[in-house]
């Protein structure tokens, strides 16, 4: 696989066995094998959590991978994880979604209704939005938000015959949710963001404009919305997506104490080529590095898929794991 690639992207929950039933009764995911549970060691410190307890479920779908985490115990002189807040905004900094690719929007709506009623606090859309015409780079696309049990906002997304990835468009390809395209997360500087994305990590940048209009705001259940929209894309695979918010202002940042027991919690994991490379030039590509640089991941290092990974927040504070070996 072309370097750099998503390995996987996924989150942090409270109820892993109730995410995984949502994730693969609602939306079609597969278990990739059993649940793993680490105690301590190497990838504790590189979270930070020193003697945490961690218990992660990887599943699939299309040719990604998705991971879900549950800290169990968040170590001596860790804090506990804090819930989503109920009021997040699509327009927060802590702002963070994966997009998933469907054949068809009702018909994957149709499986998540027959799983768990989408209404209330779970729908950030009020209905499945068609982008208009005018906007020539999006035209067509139909897309819906909505919110997991615990909070966690999602994206379905259909392409139009002119629109996506090849591979989304493979008559072959069986059930409504098809895989997932990117991961989309709230940034302040579109600038800052592509210094990080591509001038540090090496992903190329994709498409890029702004989209406003009612069905924005139908969309983000926003008013008067006004959001930049520039792709960051892999070799191969799902990418990353910038949403700069020009309108409404007023989204919060993320906290600074924000650490991965927390529910608004993303993680994606990016397997590059030199791993001491990306650590030397980080501050440089407005990245920080967190949990004191480079960790040999040792006798864990079968179960994550790599010898030595950093940990990096990028300009907005959301969480990189970057992997070698």
């Amino acid at each position: 696989m072309a370097l750099p690639h998503i390995a996987s992207i996924g989150f942090t929950c409270t109820d892993l066995w109730a995410t995984t039933t949502f994730f693969c009764e609602g939306l079609g995911f597969r278990c990739l094998g059993s649940p793993l549970e680490l105690r301590g060691g190497p990838y504790s410190e590189l979270l930070g959590l020193g003697a945490a307890v961690i218990r992660l479920q990887r599943l699939g779908i299309g040719a990604e991978t998705f991971e879900i985490t549950q800290i169990l115990d968040p170590g001596p002189g860790n804090r506990l994880g804090r819930p989503i807040p109920l009021d997040s905004k699509s327009h927060d900094l802590w702002f963070q979604h994966i997009c998933l690719v469907v054949s068809d929007v009702e018909s994957a709506l149709d499986r998540l209704r027959s799983h768990r009623p989408l209404g209330g606090e779970d729908a950030i859309s009020s209905a499945p939005q068609r982008l208009p015409q005018w906007n020539s780079s999006a035209a067509g696309i139909v897309a819906y938000k909505f919110r997991d049990p615990e909070g966690h906002p999602l994206e379905l997304l259909q392409f139009p015959p002119d629109k996506g990835d090849a591979r989304w468009h493979d008559q072959a390809a069986t059930g409504p949710v098809l895989g997932i395209d990117h991961s989309a997360l709230g940034i302040a500087d579109t600038k800052a963001s592509c210094r990080f994305y591509e001038g540090l990590l090496g992903l190329r940048i994709g498409g890029d404009g702004v989209n406003h209009g009612p069905e924005q705001d139908r969309l983000d259940g926003l008013q008067g919305a006004r959001v930049r929209i520039s792709s960051h894309r892999c070799p191969e695979g799902a990418g990353i997506e910038c949403l700069e918010y020009r309108e409404p202002t007023g989204g919060r940042p993320m906290p600074e104490d924000h650490g991965p027991q927390d529910g608004a919690h993303w993680q994606v994991r990016l397997r590059v080529a030199d791993l001491a490379a990306v650590a030397a030039r980080a501050g440089d590509g407005g990245g920080q590095i967190l949990r004191g640089g480079i960790v040999e991941l040792g006798e864990q290092a079968p179960l994550i898929g790599a010898k030595r990974a950093l940990q990096l927040a990028d300009p907005d504070g959301h969480r990189l794991q970057l992997i070698e070996g």
